[in-house]
């Protein structure tokens, strides 16, 4: 079975950037998804598009096919009175908007009573390098296929990843 819209599928990876590790997946536990529904970046998504559980490829996706270009609109500085905690540069909180929606934030620098945070994502404008392995493509479920993301072996909630 290839992978195409509305597929499950497992994929076993390693992202570098730079020639630098930053993420992968666990040893036996691959990174499940639902093809076609956004649960994974564009380049990588598009990518998988065909391939077939065993096939390994090498996939470089561009900032634009990735978490985009930087945006230095999206560094910003906020008032220490906002935060509620002790505030650690280079640490990521969130923020919670009018509309209920979260966005993460990474603080980059504390000067007296201002707090520089940058709103982009860690790895905006970066080319990021996977090595995958598919690991199983199956059928969605018409339960995966209504909630939009592939359901785990114990419950449905444990879809964090957004590669």
């Amino acid at each position: 079975m290839n992978i195409s819209e509305n597929k499950v599928v497992e994929i076993e990876y390693t992202l570098t950037v730079n020639g630098e590790v930053v993420d992968q997946s666990e040893s036996g536990e691959p990174l499940t998804y639902l093809q076609g529904h956004g649960n994974i970046i564009p380049g990588l998504e598009k990518a998988l598009d065909g391939k077939a559980a065993g096939d390994h490829l090498q996939v470089t996706v561009q900032p634009d096919d990735g978490y985009g270009e930087r945006d230095e609109e999206a560094i910003q500085v906020i008032a220490r009175e906002d935060f509620d905690d002790d505030i650690e540069v280079g640490a990521t909180y969130f923020a919670q908007a009018e509309d209920g929606s979260v966005t993460p934030f990474t603080v980059m620098s504390l000067e007296g009573d201002d707090v520089t945070v940058d709103f982009n994502p860690p790895l905006a404008g970066e080319v990021l390098n996977f090595d995958v392995t598919v690991k199983s493509v199956r059928d969605a479920t018409a339960d995966e296929l209504e909630h939009g993301h592939a359901h785990g072996d114990d419950d449905h909630e444990d879809e964090d990843d957004d590669f």
